[in-house]
């Protein structure tokens, strides 16, 4: 009788063989593409690898990828992972990236191959328009100095006012100390970051404008990666809804928190792909979503 263990390698093999097999009948049918999505960096990065290694070895053809890349540098003399990512991509046998809303458009730069950066501002601005009657009476609001450039495109583009909260940091004896710059007494109130961790900071941000006359406050987030208590934080937190994109797989965290609502992106994504393949420009999916 086999053991459990040998069982779930056998299940695992049977799997991985499945995927292969379904990844040459795509690739003979497409000649062009992959895409690929999960909620684990190192997964994500090691499934692109093998893929990307397979396919440069097996089948003669261009080979584009189209996912999240998310990684950053956050403070002085920390390690650039982006930059790693991009090489290691290269190396694999990557000839183009479809990405969406990287944390800094800089990080392009990073890339020796073509890189197309594309934006869910486009849907963002629908799903308000589409799902927040008071829209035309709403501050749109950035959780940090850092995403002023973000807030004002997206207020811009509703033709509504914005405002941004500045962190102001304490020494160790003493509590940070959050200040409100813009006034949203009396208005629904966004916040818009694009990503969120332990949604400390968002949640924060949150008791501050509701405690400044806001009178709804919205959480709107590109890239949810929602680690730790992430979960506890916001169903604690005053949301009428924190509003995520499907840029990383939802289902497992909307199973514990009925606030989070998903804007679905793949659409955007598809058409990228469509534009590419056939050598269209994709700059009308930087301020449209397609039909």
């Amino acid at each position: 009788m086999q053991t459990s263990s040998s069982q779930k390698c056998g299940h695992q093999n049977s799997s991985i063989s499945i995927t292969w097999r379904l990844l040459e009948e795509l690739w003979e049918r497409f000649k062009h593409f992959l895409q690929f999505r999960t909620s684990k960096v190192m997964s994500f990065a090691l499934q692109k690898f093998y893929i990307f290694t397979y396919s440069d070895l097996s089948l003669p053809s261009k080979l584009t990828a189209a996912g999240v890349i998310t990684g950053l540098k956050d403070k002085s003399r920390a390690p650039i992972s982006a930059k790693l990512v991009s090489n290691m991509l290269s190396i694999a046998g990557a000839d183009h990236i479809i990405t969406m809303d990287l944390h800094a458009s800089q990080i392009q730069g990073f890339f020796d191959i073509p890189v197309d950066n594309l934006y869910a501002e486009p849907a963002v601005l629908k799903w308000i328009k589409e799902n927040i009657s008071e829209w035309r009476n709403c501050t749109i609001v950035s959780p940090d100095a850092g995403g002023a450039k973000r807030v004002t495109s997206i207020a811009d583009r509703l033709n509504v006012d914005f405002a941004l909260i500045h962190k102001e940091w304490k020494k160790a004896s003493e509590e940070d100390r959050m200040v409100l710059v813009g006034d949203v007494k009396d208005r629904v109130a966004i916040l818009v970051d694009d990503m969120a961790d332990t949604c400390g900071i968002i949640c924060h941000a949150a008791n501050k404008l509701l405690s400044a006359g806001a009178t709804r406050v919205y959480a709107l987030l590109i890239h949810r990666i929602f680690s730790g208590p992430a979960i506890s934080h916001i169903n604690s937190a005053c949301f009428e809804a924190v509003v995520v994109t499907s840029t990383i797989p939802q289902e497992d965290k909307m199973k514990h928190c009925f606030k989070i609502q998903v804007i679905d992106i793949s659409m955007i994504l598809a058409e990228a792909i469509r534009r590419t393949h056939k050598g269209e420009s994709v700059s009308y999916l930087f301020s449209h979503v397609p039909l």
